[in-house]
């Protein structure tokens, strides 16, 4: 999850270190070691494939740990594939040294578009060659549950294949040592493209989804100008009769550090900051990337979002009365009183 998910709103690869390295297994992230670890447990072949969709940068303090709580899934059948975005850190180094100790195919380095985390995910949504039965999203400092893949698996398998679908979670807040530190704020009403219009529930590092969700984030193309590459997924495929399910149970341990590019948004200072973002216009900036993305699959949302979209487009523009009027009827709405009533003082003040 990110800052922006509840609003809606190192030297390259040093490779001759590496070759020399007495241990290639043990590699020295800045001060921090990279302990040994077995290899990942034996793929189960009867088991649907998961693609691990891993962006990087900067990420050699905590990449290791994230990495070997891949290796610990009870979901044995999956593959990473990693895409770092111009580290200048020893990442594509440590990156490196899994990929010669798993066995082959586990994991695949690419180099991305260094156009910003988004740009980065979409790349690897839409890079050809990755062919799984879902998709996992992840960043590089997390930790995963073990039973993570298993439960977003198990759920997606219900859901007919033809179907898009995205499973994403809670997660267990933890500080830079992997302490906990609380959990990530529960939502209890439905998922829906009237929701996603206006937030993000679910954060991307939680997210595993279907083929049929993929083909349409492939349709409206990486080169697509989204906020995050979260919020787009859960916008697309709720507006285009998918089927979202937010799990209760937190799936994985979300580090809160200095270094995130973007973080959790559950403190006051988080809400007043996301308030002066509003103020400054940010939110209807974002608003009107959204649905100039939207447009995209203009033909593939379901009759009752196309209108739903057209409704918020519209309402924007008008004045005041006529402008609150459409978007009740739009019937927007984001998940706690405090976002609602924010969403009201954004519609009054035009800043939605």
């Amino acid at each position: 999850m990110n800052q922006l998910n509840q609003i809606g709103i190192g030297v390259v690869a040093n490779n001759d270190f590496l070759k020399s390295h007495p241990n290639r297994e043990t590699i020295v992230a800045g001060a921090v070691a990279m302990p040994e670890k077995d290899a990942p447990h034996e793929v189960n072949n009867a088991l649907p494939k998961v693609a691990i969709l891993l962006c990087t940068y900067h990420g050699q303090h905590y990449l290791a740990e994230q990495l070997n709580s891949f290796q610990a899934q009870s979901h044995s059948n999956w593959e990473v594939w990693a895409s770092d975005d111009g580290s200048e850190d020893d990442t594509h180094a440590i990156l490196e040294a899994y990929q010669q100790k798993w066995p082959v195919g586990r994991l695949s380095i690419h180099f991305g578009p260094s156009e910003g985390f988004a740009a980065n995910f979409l790349s690897l949504t839409c890079r050809a060659s990755i062919e799984a039965d879902y998709y996992a999203y992840s960043d590089q400092d997390d930790v995963w549950e073990s039973d993570k893949l298993e439960r977003a698996v198990r759920w997606l398998q219900t859901v007919p294949e033809n179907i898009p679908a995205l499973y994403c979670s809670r997660t267990r807040l933890v500080d830079a040592e992997n302490n906990e530190i609380g959990l990530s704020p529960l939502f209890s009403k439905p998922p829906s493209f009237a929701n996603a219009l206006m937030q993000n529930i679910g954060g991307g590092n939680t997210m595993v989804f279907n083929n049929a969700a993929r083909a349409l984030l492939r349709e409206a193309g990486e080169d697509t100008l989204v906020i995050t590459h979260d919020w787009w997924a859960y916008m697309v495929v709720t507006g285009c009769g998918g089927k979202v399910f937010y799990d209760s149970y937190p799936a994985l341990r979300y580090r809160q550090h200095d270094g995130n590019l973007v973080g959790m948004n559950a403190t006051w200072a988080a809400r007043f900051k996301r308030i002066r973002m509003l103020w400054d216009g940010r939110f209807r900036n974002w608003n009107e990337s959204n649905i100039a993305g939207l447009r995209k699959l203009q033909n593939k949302l379901t009759p009752e979002n196309r209108e739903t979209l057209d409704r918020f487009a519209k309402a924007r523009q008008m004045g005041l009365i006529p402008r609150l009027i459409h978007l009740k009827r739009s019937g927007i709405y984001r998940q706690t009183l405090f976002g609602n009533l924010g969403l009201i003082a954004a519609a009054i003040f035009g800043k939605i």
